[in-house]
């Protein structure tokens, strides 16, 4: 099974996200590889799928060395459209929809990890979520309490429900730090409600507040 994990922005905390979800499935007896699409801030090798492996507490993939989890890497830290071209490069939908389905040949869950949140372009023109709902990947979309988080969460609802996207989980980060709890406990309220009515099927989660990642 492969899943798009997204976020409501850029520090949703959707790589502790990843690596958390992808420990647990392992804690379930199932085999779980980890793809991050674009990794951009890095060079020739990515700090996510680092995080991913450490979370699982497993050691490299074989995949990993095949470049089959993190197919592009570019050193600017921002877009990916913007990273690639900065770095004379492109980014090949083709080739990360080929990643995708070696890997899920090989495993028998599969998380995808965007870069930044939902509508964030993968190419000028093309935005990440169209390629996942392309694939026809369920979403886990990540969130938080953090001021402003309400409208961007229930702006990214109606931009997943618009293109018929299906929606597996909704995860809800509790990263320390996040700001006033007064606002963190009703926004939790508000987007657990909201999520419930345009997605009636999916999971609310809640990740715990996770030391040390």
């Amino acid at each position: 099974m492969v899943y798009f994990v997204s976020g409501v922005d850029t520090d949703a905390g959707k790589s502790i996200a990843t690596g958390w979800l992808a420990r647990r499935e392992i804690e379930a007896g199932r085999r779980v590889a980890t793809l991050k699409l674009a990794q951009t801030g890095n060079v020739g090798a990515s700090e996510d799928i680092a995080r991913h492996r450490a979370m699982m507490g497993v050691g490299p993939l074989p995949e990993d060395a095949e470049g089959l989890t993190a197919p592009y890497i570019f050193p600017h830290p921002c877009s990916p459209h913007l990273a690639a071209r900065l770095a004379g490069a492109a980014i090949d939908p083709a080739r990360l929809a080929a990643c995708a389905e070696t890997l899920a040949a090989r495993y028998d869950t599969l998380f995808v990890e965007g870069a930044g949140g939902l509508m964030v372009p993968l190419t000028e023109a093309l935005l990440t979520v169209d390629f996942a709902v392309a694939r026809g990947w369920p979403f886990v979309f990540v969130t938080h309490g953090a001021l402003g988080s309400i409208n961007h969460a229930l702006l990214a609802f109606e931009a997943l429900a618009a293109r018929g996207a299906a929606v597996a989980q909704v995860v809800y980060n509790r990263w320390p730090g996040r700001g006033d709890p007064i606002i963190d406990a009703d926004s939790a309220t508000l987007i657990r409600a909201a999520a419930a009515h345009r997605f009636p099927t999916a999971a609310w989660v809640e990740m715990p507040i996770l030391e040390g990642v």
